[in-house]
């Protein structure tokens, strides 16, 4: 079995803090809807494991004493004696010690809608979330306040009852959870009336949350501490928010870069000219080149959307639609009559398949 210390990569002299922290960072790096690695998974379950352990003063302090004091993870390798015991009668011989009321809260999902434009420099939400918190009654101690925990007269603080099991080995002493006190312990005569002697209620929360730019549909954030407070005033657990970035109508996303089409009518096509777009970050002036085609591409840099956890912008990528007039007055139509005339085009006739002008905007947006 691996050494708590090692698996959260500290040293035995480690304060509360450090521990802590080095938890806190690994946690982030491992947990499974962060990290798709293979062994992610296990991983993070072996450093909560060692977290649960040494955070809990009277547990590790059972573990740093070795397997010859009972602990079944401690330091040596087999536990000796007792892990035979237990596998035998589902019970370690020798104490453990009480455990501790507090535990760790349960971790939480939010989901949270965004707009487009908002992905772009990213974005501040209050998020409302009903969750756990911590009794302001007894402040999780559990108890009615001016009262406290007694001693269990059962186990006489323990946590554990002993008794003989007879084997082929003779009498074992084996030792199991204290039924009276759950193996606390220590029973709360007077429970709180708030909270119902749990140390937490639940309640309406505000957390202030900065969503960096760049986010895209299904990508989580984790905030660290920020989800329901554990049993009896217990450490939080993590806050995910899963994003989803809304539809627009007029543009689209290709990672970082942002779509949109222009339309242009014929004559502006041909003759060339200046437009202005009101894109989701300010208005930006778009030159047509004379003699432009519908699926051509007008890139502007820098007026995409900013890299998430990184430097600089996608671009903003603009595919030109050419459209034809269909009703005109009888001036107009002679003009249009003279000009055709004037350039003496050829007549229609087959050439080589093209496809559609949205297919052919697609292929361009994406290889542009």
């Amino acid at each position: 079995m691996a050494d708590h210390y090692d698996v959260l990569g500290v040293d035995k002299s480690a304060t509360p803090e450090e521990i802590k922290k080095a938890y806190r960072r690994l946690a982030r790096e491992l947990h499974p809807d962060v990290n798709s690695a293979p062994d992610a998974e296990e991983k993070f379950k072996a450093v909560t494991h060692a977290y649960d352990v040494l955070s809990d003063p009277g547990q590790r302090r059972d573990y740093d004493r070795g397997p010859q004091q009972g602990y079944p993870g401690g330091q040596g390798g087999f536990g000796g004696f007792g892990d035979i015991f237990e596998t035998f009668f589902g019970a370690q011989g020798g104490s453990r010690g009480p455990k501790s009321r507090e535990e760790r809260g349960q971790d939480a999902l939010l989901r949270v809608e965004i707009d487009l434009g908002e992905v772009i420099f990213g974005t501040h939400r209050d998020l409302e979330v009903d969750t756990a918190v911590v009794c302001e009654t007894c402040n999780g101690s559990c108890c009615q306040p001016g009262t406290s925990p007694v001693t269990c007269d059962i186990c006489g603080g323990s946590g554990q009852i002993q008794r003989a099991v007879r084997s082929l080995l003779g009498n074992v002493m084996t030792s199991a959870p204290c039924g009276t006190c759950r193996g606390y312990g220590t029973v709360i005569p007077a429970p709180c009336v708030t909270c119902q002697g749990q140390g937490r209620v639940r309640a309406r929360r505000s957390i202030p949350v900065d969503i960096p730019a760049g986010v895209d549909t299904g990508l989580r954030l984790q905030l660290i501490g920020q989800g329901e407070v554990g049993p009896a005033g217990g450490p939080n657990g993590d806050l995910y928010l899963e994003m989803k970035v809304r539809h627009h109508d007029v543009f689209s996303r290709s990672g970082d870069d942002i779509l949109c089409t222009l339309e242009v009518f014929m004559w502006d096509a041909v003759l060339g000219t200046t437009s202005s777009v009101t894109a989701l970050d300010g208005d930006i002036e778009v030159e047509i080149k004379p003699g432009t085609q519908s699926a051509e591409i007008i890139t502007v840099k820098g007026r995409g959307i900013t890299h998430l956890r990184g430097q600089g912008r996608g671009d903003l990528k603009i595919g030109v639609q050419v459209t034809t007039p269909t009703k005109l007055d009888h001036k107009q139509k002679e003009l249009v009559k003279q000009l055709a005339k004037a350039h003496k085009y050829p007549a229609p006739t087959l050439g080589h398949f093209q496809q559609g002008l949205f297919a052919k905007l697609r292929d361009r947006f994406l290889n542009v």
